[in-house]
């Protein structure tokens, strides 16, 4: 089965995924644009299916956590709703199936890709935190090392103290000669 190329780009999604609570969420209002319906009927959808959304799936948001998300989404009518719904990744695949129709599908499954994308971009940056954790713990090492010997380097190049003229009586005269003479044989 061929699938239909989605209208919506997958940039619109990525940005439409907002962490709140220390989840990545969609906001009721931006998954409506996506699925092609009117916030309040994919609210209605939901009201009427309201067991398939536990809290670990669905959530209203509180005055001050709108009023934050407003400040850094672009659409400003947010800050006036009364009541805003953040759906977790569990959540956007549960409204597949309250959302019965061609377009929420499509649109499910490229939010669904979206964010597994998501989801192995962090891990491959967890893998990078640590490899590079590892390295600095090299450097470090390294860095010790590099110190050693720059500090040996200045007490090279410190001069050496002047010579310090000696206390006491001193004999000037002429040294013995020493030598190999030559042998009478």
């Amino acid at each position: 089965m061929a699938s239909k190329q989605l209208p919506i780009p997958v940039e619109r999604i990525e940005k439409a995924i907002l962490l709140v609570r220390g989840q990545k969420v969609m906001l009721d209002r931006d998954l409506a644009v996506l699925y092609g319906v009117e916030t309040r009927i994919l609210n209605q959808a939901v009201r009427r299916n309201i067991k398939r959304f536990p809290p670990d799936f669905m959530f209203e948001l509180t005055r001050e956590e709108i009023m934050r998300i407003s400040q850094t989404v672009i659409s400003s009518e947010i800050k006036y709703s009364k009541r805003v719904h953040a759906f977790t990744e569990q959540g956007v695949a549960m409204l597949s199936s309250v959302l019965n129709s061609e377009r929420a599908i499509e649109v499910n499954i490229a939010i669904m890709r979206v964010f597994v994308r998501l989801r192995e971009m962090m891990a491959t940056h967890k893998e990078l935190a640590v490899k590079l954790r590892e390295l600095d713990g090299r450097i470090q090492d390294h860095d010790e090392q590099i110190v050693a010997i720059f500090e040996a380097i200045r007490q090279l190049m410190i001069p050496p103290d002047p010579p310090r003229k000696k206390i006491g009586f001193e004999v000037k005269e002429a040294g013995a000669k020493y030598g190999k003479g030559k042998s009478k044989g």
